[in-house]
């Protein structure tokens, strides 16, 4: 069963060109990922720092997969680590 992932960060204008470059980083990564559909990046209009990934996958094994993978771990805790805070995950099925 398909799976949505929502991403949720919250983004510090001084460290936007740094996660930039590290989301980047993600994105090429997961394109070659098995189950991976697709992924968009949301920019929250009334709150301007914050913003929302909602990624699709094919079935909760194949995210589960990709969530482990060494690589995305690695940019990952980059990634907590520029923006301060632990990066929030919700799972929802399609």
């Amino acid at each position: 069963m398909t799976v949505k992932i929502f991403i949720k960060r919250k983004v510090l204008h001084d460290n936007i060109i740094d996660l930039t470059m590290k989301l980047k980083q993600l994105r090429i990564l997961t394109l070659n990922q098995p189950g991976y559909i697709s992924g968009e990046t949301l920019k929250r209009i009334d709150i301007p720092d914050e913003c929302i990934v909602i990624s699709t996958w094919r079935s909760i094994d194949d995210w589960n997969q990709w969530f482990k993978h060494e690589q995305r771990v690695k940019i990952q805790g980059e990634i907590d680590t520029l923006l301060g805070v632990k990066t929030k995950y919700s799972v929802y099925e399609v």
